[in-house]
């Protein structure tokens, strides 16, 4: 069952995107993040769940950028439980995003992906998605690397 995230389930969508990162980001600063997106109209944590076990998450941002003159969805996080990959969770749940991004009105979906995640660029070039984009980062606060490591 798909649904939209509520303030309920903060921390198991706290505890798939820790997996996701491969380290424990402080809980309380995420709480206030994320409560503070419940209460947005540009975001919408999409979640699947079965017999009261959320089993994935789906965070989507809708933005009109100037670029395109037109919306646009961007997935900030997606994380399926580990043990419901393999299962078609992933593919059911992107094609529900893209649902919901249609009926916000938006023209494309985007994500941006890390490039040591070479299965999850063969999961979006396997729904379909194009990689025509490179994006750039920069640390502002704290120490720069240029080393590309997961979990920093």
């Amino acid at each position: 069952m798909y649904r939209k995230s509520m303030e309920k389930d903060c921390r198991v969508i706290y505890d798939l995107i820790c997996d996701m990162e491969k380290k424990k980001l402080p809980y309380e600063k995420f709480a206030g993040i994320y409560l503070r997106q419940l209460q947005r109209r540009d975001m919408y944590c999409l979640l699947d769940e079965e017999a009261g076990k959320v089993r994935a998450i789906l965070n989507l941002r809708f933005e009109e950028q100037l670029h395109h003159c037109e919306k646009i969805a961007e997935v900030m996080e997606f994380v399926v439980d580990a043990h419901c990959r393999k299962q078609k969770v992933g593919k059911r749940m992107f094609a529900e995003a893209e649902k919901v991004a249609r009926e916000q009105g938006c023209s494309q979906i985007e994500v941006a992906c890390n490039q040591l995640r070479k299965d999850t660029h063969r999961f979006y070039e396997r729904e379909g998605m194009h990689n025509f984009h490179y994006k750039f980062s920069k640390r502002l606060i704290g120490e720069d690397s240029d080393k590309n490591i997961l979990g920093r």
